[in-house]
């Protein structure tokens, strides 16, 4: 008796360190090496400052142009804001950006469906997992297949099948506003919006086609009938905006 439990003991011990070690062997690919904005393209308005990367007046997004984003993939990154503060992450083609805010004073954390960690105007996060302004938060994206993950300081936040016929809304929205969930093939961009923003320790790893990530539905948060009225108005100018711009020019 005695022998089958140590047997069992010491193939729990293998298994669990078999686990550790294949999380150990993910291969990230550091994008910023904390000195310089190598790799990076911008158009003067980002720098480097204490080892951070920071904005230094308007001028556009950050753009790693080394490579493009894998089809499937893991980036982890950290970011504050000052007060009121607006940026974004962008890693697929078109509006495709993970939020990043000032919840509790920019006008966009009133909806959770554009607060910090949604994906923006599409998927609102389960809650609001951020730290008090000023305050290093940890964002990640894991993306494989039709799953989009976004996780806020270790907590899951989003997670969801695209092509789920219960998120149709959410995805016909986002469309709506220009961005096709089914597209792949962009660059990392961070985003200028003209407010004080931080970025560091940004990481990034292709997913293989045999691993699993874990998906399980996580429940998306609660919006007012007064908010999601809003929220309609707003896509209706949207709409309405990108229509004018795109009628022929009178003679």
């Amino acid at each position: 008796m005695k022998t089958s439990r140590r047997i069992l003991l010491g193939s729990l011990c293998l298994l669990l360190t078999a686990g550790t070690t294949r999380a150990a062997d993910k291969q990230f690919r550091v994008l910023f090496n904390g000195q310089d904005l190598s790799g990076w393209k911008h158009s003067g308005n980002w720098k480097v400052e204490d080892g951070v990367i920071t904005r230094s007046g308007r001028g556009g997004s950050l753009v790693f142009i080394e490579q493009n984003i894998p089809d499937d993939f893991e980036l982890q990154f950290e970011w504050k804001v000052a007060k009121g503060s607006n940026s974004g992450v962008y890693y697929r083609p078109g509006q495709y950006e993970y939020q990043i805010l000032d919840n509790d004073v920019h006008a966009d954390g009133k909806n959770p469906r554009t607060s910090a960690a949604s994906l923006y105007f599409c998927m609102q996060p389960s809650e609001d997992a951020t730290r008090p302004v000023g305050e290093w938060n940890k964002g990640r994206i894991v993306c494989k297949g039709s799953v989009i993950q976004h996780w806020l300081n270790d907590v899951k936040v989003i997670d969801f099948d695209y092509t789920d016929p219960r998120w149709e809304f959410n995805v016909t929205m986002l469309k709506l506003r220009g961005a096709d969930l089914s597209k792949r093939g962009a660059r990392l961009s961070l985003q200028d919006h003209g407010d004080p923003v931080w970025y560091r320790n940004l990481k990034l790893r292709s997913i293989p086609a045999g691993e699993e990530i874990g998906h399980t539905d996580v429940q998306p948060a609660q919006i007012s009938a007064e908010i999601l009225a809003k929220e309609q108005a707003k896509l209706d100018g949207i709409v309405q905006r990108r229509n004018k711009n795109k009628q022929p020019a009178k003679k």
